[in-house]
């Protein structure tokens, strides 16, 4: 019981790093934990670190709608979230962004635990079936909104120069001068596309007041974020090669993040929790890594599912409380002078594209950036800049070599 607690701590304290600290991801710190491993285990026991790692995972999935919120920096599991948040934040409901988010993943995690029992019973039966099934979904979801879109031709153009984007920067992550990887990478590709290039035409002046005033959520607005979010999270959570990025692009067919703001925040943090327990599903049911804490959970002795599962399961509710207490202190931000808060954060985000690649994650962060610019200047949604990491995971899925 006290290595099951101590877990559980630990992965909340490292999630909430993970989840409040742009460019800090939960993969990173579980590699940590699995270096800590001699000093850990013969004091809390194995069982330990594989709670920690599946605490942290959870635990982020709540408190990285903050700093897209706040900031509008976004990272690979918030990529389009940061459009509506950072909205919400600019009118004066930033907390209630924020609550509406946690109640999203609160709700993908229930909704995650009798779908997650159904994979470890269906999914070794199926899964043969499932994996070439990846490019024709995402096709479908991608030709599905360029086609109903209100500029077909400028929506295609913009997912394909992206994805190109996406396919270059992949392609030559080894020149990065981190150790991230092509997942390093992801951090000034992504920035540039939803972070900079929108806090460039987010405005001058103070941070305007931030006020919560209750959260009205329709009935129909839950039960279809549920619903949405449930199934982009078992998507991209139990196919390979798909990630919360891509998870948005797949909410964003079903719900608009400019009509609906709180339906779409809903819907992606209930599949971004989702995914999180989907791909722990996948792992202890035909042993896919989807992540890295995955990867990081296969190089130890892990315990039975149900027990991590409680460890989720207390987590989540750390975790939502956590988020809570945080958004609550938004009011602090009211007469922040944006124009300096701006340029704090593309200095942060600067820095942090150089230490994780160097010159190479600079020259990324820009031409991300300016290629960020161009929609609005066309008028059409931020969301086929998603083509950068869409495309990629559709020609990986085809067998094409591109990391």
């Amino acid at each position: 019981m006290i290595g099951f607690l101590a877990g559980i701590v630990l992965g909340v304290l490292l999630g909430a790093i993970s989840g409040l600290l742009p460019g800090i991801h939960v993969n990173t710190l579980a590699g940590g934990l699995l270096a800590l491993q001699l000093a850990l285990i013969p004091v809390f026991g194995p069982e330990m670190l594989a709670i920690a790692m599946v605490s942290a995972l959870i635990t982020h999935t709540f408190l990285d709608i903050i700093p897209s919120t706040f900031l509008g920096i976004p990272d690979a599991d918030t990529a389009l979230s940061v459009i509506p948040a950072h909205a919400m934040c600019l009118e004066g409901r930033g907390e209630e962004a924020v609550r509406v988010a946690a109640l999203g993943s609160v709700a993908g995690f229930l909704a995650s635990l009798p779908v997650a029992l159904a994979l470890l019973l269906l999914a070794p039966l199926v899964q043969g079936y499932l994996d070439w099934a990846v490019a024709i979904i995402l096709t479908g979801v991608v030709g599905y909104l360029v086609l109903f879109s209100e500029s077909p031709l400028h929506s295609g153009i913009i997912f394909l120069i992206s994805g190109i984007l996406g396919l270059f920067s992949f392609q030559f992550a080894f020149l990065g001068a981190g150790s991230f990887g092509s997942s390093g990478i992801l951090m000034p590709l992504l920035s540039g596309l939803f972070g900079i290039s929108l806090l460039f035409v987010s405005g001058k002046g103070p941070v305007p007041h931030q006020h919560f005033e209750g959260i009205s959520l329709p009935r129909r607005t839950v039960v279809k974020g549920t619903i949405s979010g449930t199934i982009a999270g078992i998507v991209v959570g139990w196919l390979p090669g798909l990630s919360n990025a891509t998870a948005n692009s797949v909410v964003a067919s079903v719900a608009d993040y400019n009509r609906d703001r709180q339906g779409y925040l809903f819907a992606t943090n209930a599949a971004n929790t989702v995914n999180a327990v989907a791909g722990l599903a996948a792992f202890y049911a035909i042993a896919r890594t989807r992540n890295g804490v995955m990867v990081a959970l296969s190089a130890i002795e892990t315990p039975p599912f149900s027990v991590v599962l409680s460890a989720a399961a207390c987590a989540a509710a750390c975790a939502y409380l956590l988020t809570l207490l945080l958004a609550s202190t938004a009011w602090r931000l009211g007469g922040i002078n944006r124009t300096g808060l701006t340029a704090g954060v593309i200095v942060f985000i600067t820095l942090l594209s150089y230490l994780f690649c160097g010159l190479f994650g600079l020259f990324i962060l820009l031409l991300a950036t300016l290629l960020g610019l161009v929609p609005k200047l066309l008028n059409i949604p931020q969301v086929f800049c998603m083509g950068a990491v869409t495309l990629p995971v559709i020609l990986f899925s085809l067998g094409v070599s591109v990391f």
